[in-house]
């Protein structure tokens, strides 16, 4: 998805750029549409991609009808890319992950609510990929994509890149499967507590709100996946992944390791013995 996400960061500033050159003000141009007054900044932020009928209104509210075209295909483009990941196999995207972590010499990642991918038990996974596939709809093989998140720890393991977890304190309660699949999950978490290719640490339930941020990613210094509900995204931009990075950095201040981690574990698998 990282064309996909870099043809919306252009749509969002050709769009920004229209209302200024019109010498408008976000809230000016929202209350001219008759929007309420965060639309114009989800559009200009990528965080909402516009209909036909939004780029209609706002190329006629900035006096830039020319535009039109160039910027309806450009939605339309950007729709496209996000239908084709909709029908992409989990195993598919399990292979794309996998080339990303594979090409990469350190993986940092944040999970809320449940444990990350790298250090899923089978069971654990095929019950987290099971869930995914019925909520999105698709008749997809589960076999397959287990089968290749597996190989994307073997893979890991073969590469040697040094990994960074954290989580929050709620995946470790997160009911994913059965209670047998629970114990051993939490089990395998404690023991790579003493794994020295990984570093995990479990972020308190009373922790300080720092950051505003969902699950995700990243692959050394340069490239940061995000899964959303409707798409998978790689975010490149220097200036995006920099606030990925501080956002980690800053989790990490407040995440607990070692002793305090398997204290944490442990009080969480006394709660499915």
């Amino acid at each position: 998805m990282t064309d996909a996400q870099q043809s919306r960061d252009t749509l969002a500033a050709q769009l920004r750029e229209l209302r200024r050159a019109a010498g408008l003000t976000g809230l000016e141009l929202a209350k001219r549409a008759g929007w309420d007054n965060s639309k114009v900044s989800r559009f200009e932020h990528s965080k909402q991609l516009p209909t036909e009928a939004d780029i209609r209104l706002w190329c006629s509210l900035t006096d830039a009808q020319l535009h039109i075209p160039q910027l309806i295909a450009a939605v339309r483009n950007i729709d496209a890319a996000y239908q084709e990941w909709r029908r992409m196999s989990s195993e598919q995207l399990q292979q794309r992950t996998g080339r990303l972590e594979r090409q990469a010499t350190a993986i940092r990642g944040y999970e809320p609510r449940v444990i990350p991918g790298l250090l899923q038990t089978q069971a654990y996974a095929r019950t987290i990929l099971t869930t995914c596939v019925k909520f999105i709809g698709n008749a997809q093989s589960v076999d397959d994509a287990v089968s290749e998140r597996l190989k994307r720890q073997e893979a890991v393991r073969s590469a040697s890149p040094k990994c960074h977890f954290l989580l929050d304190e709620q995946a470790l309660y997160t009911t994913v499967g059965t209670r047998p699949v629970m114990r051993a999950q939490l089990a395998k978490l404690a023991e790579l507590l003493d794994d020295a290719q990984f570093t995990i640490g479990i972020i308190p339930r009373t922790a300080p709100f720092v950051a505003t941020t969902t699950g995700f990613a990243m692959y050394d210094v340069d490239t940061v996946r995000v899964e959303l509900a409707t798409a998978s995204v790689s975010i490149t931009q220097p200036a995006e992944v920099a606030l990925y990075d501080k956002a980690f950095r800053t989790l990490v201040e407040h995440s607990k390791s070692g002793s305090d981690a398997a204290k944490m574990i442990d009080a969480a698998l006394t709660l499915r013995r």
